[in-house]
């Protein structure tokens, strides 16, 4: 392995073939759903729960569980093209509180510089990778724990 592999594709692999694989599947409807619908649509209805193959959908108000309940083909299959798989086969809209898409609510922490000590720290601490690239990648880590810490 030349990089470190992100936790999701262990968890896939460990999970292949089992019926915590397709669970893990299912909560990525979670994930891209905000992007797969664009931001209008995020902000007046949320995934609420999924169940073989029927995504139901908390909906802020009347106006809009009229407007996509026209609009659920075109749902389906972007949260489908989202999700690289036919995993969505039907939505289900039911009045509910909606949380307002991630994008809105998140703050980027703040973000030092570092002094030259802590670079030539950080530098040293990956000397101790052996493949240049992964000692790139341990050392940009380091650095960008440090500037998060203040």
């Amino acid at each position: 392995m030349k990089r470190p592999a992100p936790v999701t594709d262990l968890l896939s692999a460990l999970l292949r073939g089992t019926p915590a694989e397709l669970r893990l599947k299912e909560g990525r409807i979670w994930e891209v759903w905000d992007e797969a619908v664009g931001d209008k649509i995020a902000s007046h209805a949320q995934p609420a729960t999924f169940r073989e193959g029927t995504l139901t959908l908390h909906v802020d108000s009347s106006p809009w569980l009229q407007q996509l309940n026209y609009l659920k083909k075109d749902l389906i299959a972007k949260v489908n093209e989202a999700l690289d798989e036919e995993l969505v086969k039907e939505l289900q809209l039911k009045g509910g509180k909606v949380r307002k898409p991630s994008a809105a609510g998140i703050t980027k922490p703040a973000r030092r510089e570092l002094t030259a000590e802590e670079q030539a720290w950080a530098k040293e601490q990956a000397e101790s990778a052996a493949d240049p690239e992964l000692r790139a990648i341990f050392e940009s880590l380091i650095r960008k724990d440090r500037e998060h810490r203040g």
